[in-house]
């Protein structure tokens, strides 16, 4: 459940700095009219977030077993690409994130109300899908009923309520040792959901492999311990990889890490938060 609330947590967080980018900017400049567009093209973002994420549920469940686990494993690898280029995206750039959306939202202004709508889609729509993948690849990694999805949605609710203290100004935090460390968390997660998508190809005959098996030590962390579905459930961690399954992980994880953590070629940049903390000083 952990890596999941992580997921929603930090994904989630991510949307509503945007949102209080967006209305905040609109409060400050005294446009308060245009409000309802940019609320509009919010609400829009988050249903087809939603649907998507109830397509991939609902319509993945209809397939053959062979058919199940292709999509699963080829989405789970998508999604950890899609993944590891936001956590970068949002170390290099996040510090320009709010002077670009308000040039954005300045266009959108001078182009009329369908333009503000689809702005502020676009902006929140790119996160919801996002996460809606990735939370989806991580359920269907953990398989661990309802437990994970309570997780997601646990902190997805966070990060709403983080993002409405920031904006009154009730709340201030580091948010660039924030994004830092929950980034190379969720770096983490992902190399798990990458193993499990290698492991879903093996089984739909995709790749190769799929019964050598690098060690097993079920014996010792049985998958039904408590402690074994934590460890699932934290770091989608199996007693029983196969040799392809320790390989991916650990080509991804140990180059991924080290360069996000700023091992080599510096130090990461750091995200700076937006002065969202009243209406009236967030320019």
């Amino acid at each position: 459940m952990f890596g999941n609330y992580l997921i929603g947590l930090r994904e989630g967080l991510e949307a509503s700095l945007v949102v209080c980018i967006l209305i905040a900017y609109l409060v400050k400049t005294g446009r308060r009219d245009k409000l309802a567009p940019v609320w509009a093209g919010i609400g829009s973002a988050v249903g087809l977030s939603m649907a998507f994420g109830a397509v991939l549920q609902f319509g993945s469940s209809q397939l053959t077993f062979e058919a199940q686990e292709a999509l699963g494993g080829s989405l789970s690898i998508i999604a950890v690409g899609l993944v590891t280029w936001m956590v970068f995206w949002m170390r290099r750039t996040a510090r320009h994130l709010k002077t670009e959306l308000h040039g954005k939202l300045d266009a959108a202004l001078a182009m009329g109300t369908t333009a503000l709508v689809v702005t502020s889609f676009l902006a929140v729509g790119r996160e919801g899908l996002e996460t809606a993948l990735f939370i989806w690849s991580a359920v269907q990694a953990t398989n661990d009923g309802y437990n994970p999805i309570i997780g997601a949605a646990l902190g997805l609710l966070t990060s709403v309520v983080l993002g409405w203290l920031f904006y009154r100004g009730a709340l201030k935090i580091n948010l660039a040792k924030f994004f830092t460390w929950t980034g190379a968390m969720l770096v983490v997660v992902a190399a798990g959901v990458l193993a499990y998508g290698v492991h879903d190809l093996q089984e739909a005959g995709w790749l190769g492999g799929l019964h050598d098996v690098a060690f097993d030590i079920s014996s010792t962390i049985p998958k039904e311990s408590w402690y074994g579905t934590l460890l699932k459930g934290v770091f989608n961690f199996q007693p029983d990889p196969t040799v392809l399954q320790l390989a991916v992980w650990a080509a991804y994880l140990v180059p991924t890490l080290a360069i996000f953590l700023g091992l080599f070629g510096g130090k990461p940049a750091k995200p700076v938060a937006p002065q969202a903390g009243s209406a009236k000083s967030a320019a």
